[in-house]
């Protein structure tokens, strides 16, 4: 019988993807390719029954030998010529989120989870802009582990293990090491993506020509970068969105001196009252519903309550994270607790004695290091020719739009182009500001997991931070 138009153009997509494919592993050597067979992930339980015109792979990648530590990866081919793409890392934050289960599946991946749990396409995944490589990072996170204990856990030994994984992951898909590397994430990434950037940077300038990684910028969504102007600008912010009342907002002004790594418990006390918000509304997105249904386990529901003084970084790791959906965090929990899945994804392989959860509070509570600014970092790596863009979704109250405007404001970079509006087709997107070295974007009506919020004007994000090309400032 003669092929209908539609089976022979879908037959004729299909082969020239598949030569295509093989075209670009030709130079592999036969134990590389077996390597990259073993990850490839053929299918997904619940996947949407429609031609996946890209390859996808997922497993482990050792670190860390001696304390059998092991990072998991979720890694998306580009959706069309992977071989001219470059290759983005998302790291999520925390810390210890999950970037599988929450960037990739919630947020940028070609895949994302729905009620059920089952699976649906995602039309703005940024997989369509370049390949896409998602690490459970540090050990402890997701799927990764450590057969030794997790208490050595914190930003130093987290940026040392990304780098260890990226030097072996680049060994099993050599195809990918000549290409433009870009690293991305959000919130508590806002220590690992400059960080890690500032390994590369460092180990770039001594490592061996098989060692080097062609790092080319980083862009961070709501990050967490400086605990003054931060903790600063959320106050500011709750009071200026009618959060908390004038008395605790002054309260809280008269009583925290957050230039300083030690709060006191005269601070801290009022901190406890503003964070009864979070018993109350999703702060991480003022103005959407939470989920009816119970939350999934994640890191720390309550603060509680401490004597004398705390260290500043106490408080971050132990806030919920929250999605949009609002439910959507359930879902993907669920989901990935499935025994099918974790065999699908070649995931879970050790038996992990707990259940897979989204953000795992062990990690954020053995934390040992978490730096003050990463101010001087940014800088190092401007002056080191790096790109950097930094974007704010506006209705985050944890991490807001405020606090990244004293934190630039901190940062003392010139301004060439100040407060800019920009488009995404008719509507405004946002406001820009162009500096000497950075580019800082808003994202109207957006949460703290912006692409969850816009998706589209996350991937249009994501295109012109790939090209250097500013946003348009006109509707079209």
């Amino acid at each position: 019988m003669a092929l209908s138009k539609f089976a022979l153009c879908l037959w004729l997509c299909t082969s020239m993807f598949l030569v295509c494919t093989q075209i670009f592993s030709l130079e592999l050597d036969p134990q590389t390719r077996a390597l990259q067979e073993a990850d490839r992930v053929i299918s997904l339980p619940s996947q949407p029954p429609m031609q996946v015109l890209f390859q996808q792979y997922s497993g482990y990648v050792t670190v860390d030998k001696s304390n059998e530590k092991a990072l998991f990866y979720w890694f998306f081919e580009a959706t069309s010529k992977p071989a001219q793409k470059p290759l983005i890392l998302w790291l999520n934050g925390g810390p210890g989120c999950s970037s599988v289960g929450s960037g990739a599946a919630q947020e940028i991946g070609p895949f994302l989870v729905k009620e059920g749990p089952t699976l649906k396409f995602n039309k703005y995944a940024w997989n369509k802009a370049a390949n896409l490589l998602f690490l459970d990072s540090p050990a402890g996170v997701g799927f990764s582990y450590s057969n030794k204990s997790l208490n050595v856990q914190g930003d130093n030994i987290t940026a040392l293990d990304s780098y260890a994984f990226l030097q072996n992951w680049f060994k099993r898909f050599p195809q990918y090491k000549s290409h433009e590397f870009y690293i991305a994430g959000e919130s508590y990434a806002g220590h690992y993506v400059p960080q890690l950037a500032d390994v590369i940077f460092d180990e770039n300038k001594k490592s061996a020509k098989e060692n080097y990684i062609n790092l080319k910028g980083f862009i961070i969504g709501n990050p967490f970068l400086d605990y003054e102007t931060d903790r600063r600008g959320m106050y500011d912010y709750a009071w200026g969105h009618g959060l908390i009342s004038d008395a605790l907002y002054q309260s809280i002004k008269a009583k925290c001196d957050f230039s300083s790594q030690i709060l006191t418990q005269e601070c801290w006390d009022q901190i406890f009252k503003y964070n009864s918000l979070y018993e109350m509304i999703d702060m991480f997105s003022l103005y959407t519903p939470t989920c009816a249904l119970n939350a999934p386990s994640s890191s720390g529901k309550k603060l509680a309550a401490r004597s004398n003084t705390v260290r500043v970084s106490g408080l971050f790791h132990m806030i919920p994270s929250a999605g949009h959906d609002p439910c959507t965090a359930n879902y993907a929990t669920k989901y990935f607790n499935r025994p099918d899945v974790q065999q699908a994804l070649h995931a879970n392989v050790t038996n992990i004695s707990r259940p897979y959860i989204l953000c795992n509070s062990e990690v954020g509570n053995a934390w040992k290091n978490s730096t003050f600014s990463l101010l001087p970092t940014i800088t190092k790596l401007i002056n080191g020719g790096l790109r950097v863009w930094l974007f704010s979704g506006d209705t985050d109250g944890r991490l807001p739009v405020t606090s990244t405007r004293y934190t630039l404001n901190k940062l003392g970079l010139n301004i060439i182009e100040d407060w800019t509006p920009w488009y995404s087709h008719r509507e405004v997107g946002g406001w820009t500001v162009t500096y000497e070295g950075l580019t800082f974007i808003t994202v109207r009506g957006a949460g703290h997991q912006v692409p969850m919020f816009a998706p589209q004007q996350s991937l249009q994000i994501i295109t012109h931070f790939l090209a250097n090309k500013k946003l348009p400032s006109l509707a079209f």
